[in-house]
């Protein structure tokens, strides 16, 4: 299998790249420290609808007419669209796709989402199953509330470990082209359950999943961490970020100074946020956003996008489950 590295990574020949892309957060997210890597900031985070899970899906088809008209793409030009999201049967992705002609692959990888749906893309256009293909995730501050903790009407206080969920989507193009940054590789994880259940700290539960994958991808690749200039997790926070920074020392790796971490940096220390960032949207907009520029000015050439998730749910934590976890990983370059 010329196109399979190992036992976890495929890399693509027929170099997929990224025809466009479009990145919305909301107003907190706005007034962090990449706020300049954003194609928009929401004025708020209600967008007159009258439910924030209408929101969700209201600012995910915003994203996606966007990517669409950066390309001058039409909708009945997509092979495929791939999407997902933090709510229930993926609620917001299903909602939005209703409104496309294109056929739907409906996902669910938890904060995982965005690096999952990037690698399927690529594999269908690798196997000339499609030439264009769409990808795309959004998450919500308040509907991730009701979701996964309480309704913000509670004014439950949080705690240092709680991620605070991104309000924002990131959709992308998938295709071929003779410029744009190329998706080359492609490592998809295996479920990691190290017995946490305490789902206030998700971070500490994820760490393991993206040391994992990390881990697998550079031996199929025969990589060392130093042959990228950065590589994105997310959305560990910096509980997880810590973590993942111990297992990776202690089992001798160098080069931990190229480790950045989405959910740890999307937001400054002077907001409010807990652990840092989570949520589907968090590496979307910080790897279509961020990531992407540093590629794009050529302050990066190589980067490696490991995005996380815990696949949990209202109902395993109540039933006192604990939280298996997974991180999907995909290389972009220049």
């Amino acid at each position: 299998m010329s196109n399979r590295l190992g036992s976890q990574t495929l890399t693509f020949s027929k170099v997929p790249r990224l025809l466009s892309s479009y990145t919305i957060v909301g107003p907190l997210e706005g007034k962090g420290p990449h706020a300049l890597d954003f194609d928009e900031i929401l004025p708020d985070d209600v967008l007159d609808q009258k439910t924030p899970e209408k929101t969700e899906r209201l600012i995910l088809e915003m994203a996606i007419e966007k990517t669409l008209q950066q390309s001058n793409t039409k909708i009945e030009d997509v092979h495929f669209l791939i999407a997902g999201d933090l709510l229930n049967q993926i609620t917001s992705s299903t909602l939005a796709a209703s409104t496309y002609a294109a056929p739907f692959l409906g996902i669910y990888g938890a904060c995982s989402t965005f690096a999952q749906a990037m690698g399927l893309g690529a594999t269908l256009l690798q196997g000339d199953f499609a030439e264009k293909v769409l990808i795309g995730t959004a998450s919500h501050y308040q509907t991730a509330e009701r979701q996964f903790r309480y309704p913000i009407e509670l004014n439950i206080q949080h705690i240092s470990s709680n991620h605070h969920t991104v309000t924002g989507a990131g959709v992308a193009l998938l295709g071929f082209a003779n410029q744009g940054p190329q998706v080359t590789h492609a490592t998809f994880g295996t479920i990691v359950d190290m017995g946490l259940k305490d789902s206030q700290d998700m971070g500490s539960a994820m760490a393991p999943a993206a040391f994992s994958t990390i881990k697998q991808h550079l031996k199929d690749t025969s990589r060392g961490l130093e042959d990228y200039d950065m590589v994105l997790t997310g959305d560990l926070g910096k509980h997880g970020r810590k973590m993942l920074r111990l297992l990776l020392s202690k089992e001798g790796f160098s080069g931990l100074e190229r480790l950045q971490d989405g959910g740890s940096q999307i937001y400054g220390d002077h907001q409010k946020t807990g652990a840092g960032g989570s949520g589907a949207a968090c590496i979307a907009v910080m790897g279509l956003g961020y990531a992407l520029n540093m590629l794009k000015s050529g302050k990066a050439r190589r980067i490696l996008v490991v995005a996380t998730g815990a696949l949990l749910s209202a109902l395993t934590v109540l039933q006192g489950e604990s939280i298996p976890c997974i991180a999907h990983a995909v290389a972009l370059e220049a």
